[in-house]
C-alpha cells in the first residue's frame, strides 16, 4: 500500500510534527547547517513519530532498522532557530514501510527526505513480516493521514 499523493515540501501535507532546535554545533565552516545535521533532524522526527504510533501497543515494540535514507536539500539554514519536522507514512510492505519528511523553518521547507525502514527480528537478526495487528494498525494510520 502506498501514498504518493502529497508534496513533501508542503507543510499542509503533514499531520504529525516534531520540533527540534538548531544547535550551534550543527553549523559547518561555511556558516550554514551541515548536511549531517539534517539526517539527525530526520532521525529525531522518525523516532518521535514511531513512539507516538506505537503507544497503543504499550511495552510491545516495533523493531525496525533504517535501510535507506534520501535527503533533498532545498534551502540552507543557520543557527539559531527552531525547526518543525513533518512526518508521514508513505508505503507499507510485507516487512518494510517508508516514511516522508519535510524540515520547516517557519513556513519555509528547507529539506525533504524519505526513509525505508525494515521490520527486524531481534533473535534471527533478519527482516521479518509484520504481526497482523501491527500491520493493520499501520494501514489504518496511513489511511487516516490521507484524509
Amino acid at each position: 500500500m502506498s501514498d504518493t499523493t502529497f508534496d513533501f515540501a508542503d507543510r499542509a501535507s503533514y499531520r504529525f510534527f516534531d520540533q527540534c532546535s538548531i544547535r550551534f554545533s550543527d553549523q559547518d565552516e561555511m556558516g550554514h547547517v551541515n548536511n549531517v545535521a539534517y539526517a539527525a533532524y530526520v532521525e529525531a522526527g522518525r523516532l518521535a513519530y514511531f513512539m507516538k504510533l506505537m503507544e497503543p501497543f504499550g511495552d510491545r515494540k516495533l523493531n525496525y532498522v533504517l535501510a535507506k535514507v534520501d535527503i533533498d536539500y532545498i534551502k540552507e539554514m543557520h543557527y539559531p532557530g527552531m525547526i518543525d519536522i513533518g512526518v508521514r507514512m508513505t508505503r507499507i510492505g510485507r516487512s518494510s514501510f517508508a516514511t516522508g519528511y519535510g524540515i520547516f523553518l517557519g513556513d519555509t521547507c528547507h529539506a525533504t527526505a524519505t526513509c525505508v525502514n525494515v521490520h527486524f527480528d531481534q533473535k534471527t537478526r533478519k527482516s521479518a513480516p509484520f504481526d497482523k495487528d501491527v500491520k493493520a494498525m499501520l494501514i489504518a494510520h496511513m489511511a487516516s493521514e490521507q484524509k
